[in-house]
């Protein structure tokens, strides 16, 4: 397993400035086709710093995490400012975006495409060389402002503070050999935290970071090329990446000799996609990394056997350095020995607790037996200690489900789609997906004499709900949902009569 969080003397905008100087011409961001190189990235941060300084009050700056240079660009402004910096879904409703900068005190939403106006035309001044070290950041002031997947309904704001940053990316780098040159491919969203690793990682010891258009997303053929043309050395993804580029490479034949690392993260890989893994990549490292938006990554499991291992459930790993584990019974109380728990983290990297209304979620926990200041993060997820200590994940301790690597409530689903005047039912599913793993589709029951559509109605969900956690499909009846001896609505049997093929 790669080593531990290292200690380090520069944070991650100190160490940025150094490779931007040191080699400006080095390719930092690869887009479409085209090359940003570290000076003309500095050079955009810093004409986008002189729009900073011109905002009254000092609060958090809101950036919606479209995917492009130009917003890395603002964000490492804002961070060469020392000014918060909350990345939002660029696919969240409108609804939603309006209180998620509310609960974060956003002073300021910047577009990212707005490069045309009074403060970003201007030129900085051409004797401006940077600062070096920027100036501490106030204790306990965040760096980054993440956000969780929208479980459960609005996605809750995780601060992340300058130091648990500059901790991970530093680890980061150690752990997958990310240096001046390294070839790093960027398949999430830049709101997801697998970014500390894929964009920030990178630009913070001098590599490469290949973005993926996300129109190009769901495209295996596409990724497949984009993968070849760049020479990818670092891929980190969902299962339902490594689903398509397997799928893509086994219609081709193609192989992928540059790649050192293969991360696979956000949801369990399945067997049959981890057994072509070694085939497609065949000098890759494997590794299974576990990990909260909360916590960041906290344990690892490098793959030794992929035929054999794909078996079997993968474990979680060994925890990094730094990082401790309970598990916890039904009652709360530490669990010894074998045994099925909920796994609480505590890690280098984690949050210090949510903003706005999910700050009063007992979410981050002392440890029971008490002394200490260490926290513990509540993961809502299931795991099983075995007798040898391997630790395997079983499931959520709530009724959330996975979606393209995404958490997704499905009672929360189900409450927005309530909300809506003319539904009287609603049921929220689940069902397998042989690309996705899993997809989310809905039935609901329409009052009488309404002309309610699926369109009204998907267009009712993207404006509360984040792209993932609107169904793929709904459908309308007019007919009541079965329901259960206690009278609640058969999730099962409406499954069964609504969605038979996906069954």
């Amino acid at each position: 397993m790669p080593g531990g969080p290292q200690g380090h003397h520069r944070g991650l905008i100190g160490t940025f400035l150094t490779h931007a100087r040191r080699d400006p011409r080095a390719t930092a961001l690869v887009w479409r086709g085209e090359e940003v190189d570290y000076g003309t990235l500095l050079r955009r941060a810093q004409a986008r710093r002189t729009r900073l300084r011109r905002l009254t009050g000092d609060g958090p700056i809101g950036v919606p995490a479209v995917k492009s240079p130009e917003t890395i660009a603002l964000v490492l402004a804002c961070l060469l400012e020392r000014r918060p910096v909350l990345l939002p879904s660029a696919t969240l409703g409108a609804d939603a975006l309006e209180r998620l900068y509310g609960e974060a005190g956003v002073c300021a939403v910047l577009d990212p495409a707005d490069t045309t106006g009074p403060d970003t035309h201007e030129e900085p001044d051409p004797a401006y060389t940077g600062p070096g070290d920027p100036p501490a950041t106030p204790s306990g002031r965040p760096a980054l402002l993440l956000t969780t997947s929208g479980s459960t309904g609005l996605p809750k704001i995780v601060p992340l503070g300058v130091e648990a940053v500059d901790t991970f990316v530093h680890w980061a780098a150690d752990a997958f050999g990310i240096g001046p040159g390294s070839t790093v491919f960027n398949y999430a969203p830049l709101n997801f935290d697998l970014c500390l690793l894929d964009v920030w990682t990178t630009l913070a010891h001098g590599g490469r970071v290949v973005l993926v258009d996300p129109d190009q997303a769901l495209s295996g053929p596409r990724l497949l090329a984009l993968l070849e043309r760049h020479r990818a050395e670092v891929v980190q993804g969902v299962p339902m990446f490594f689903r398509l580029i397997a799928d893509a490479a086994q219609d081709t034949g193609s192989v992928l000799p540059s790649v050192r690392h293969a991360v696979f993260t956000g949801d369990a890989l399945p067997g049959p996609v981890l057994a072509r893994l070694p085939r497609l990549m065949p000098t890759a490292r494997l590794h299974n990394v576990y990990g909260c938006t909360e916590t960041n990554d906290s344990f690892w499991h490098e793959v030794t056997d992929a035929r054999a291992e794909a078996r079997t459930p993968l474990p979680l790993g060994r925890p990094l350095a730094g990082v401790d584990h309970y598990l916890a019974d039904g009652d709360g109380h530490v669990l010894q020995g074998p045994g099925t728990g909920e796994l609480l983290v505590s890690t280098p990297f984690q949050s210090d607790g949510y903003l706005g209304a999910a700050a009063a979620a007992e979410v981050f926990t002392p440890h029971p037996s008490g002394g200490g200041a260490r926290r513990y993060f509540r993961s809502g997820d299931l795991v099983r200690r075995h007798p040898d200590g391997t630790l395997t994940l079983e499931g959520r301790t709530d009724h959330q489900v996975k979606v393209r690597g995404v958490r997704v409530n499905t009672q929360e689903v189900e409450s927005v789609l309530l909300a809506h005047p003319d539904v009287t039912e609603a049921a929220v599913l689940a069902l397998p997906d042989p690309v996705a793993g899993r997809l989310l589709h809905a039935v609901v029951r329409r009052a009488t004499g309404c002309g309610l559509n699926s369109l009204a109605l998907r267009g009712h969900l993207a404006r509360r709900l984040p792209r993932a956690a609107v169904p793929s499909t709904v459908r309308i009846t007019d007919d009541p949902l079965p329901r259960t001896s206690t009278g609640k609505v058969d999730r099962s049997l409406a499954a069964q009569a609504h969605f038979p093929k996906e069954n």
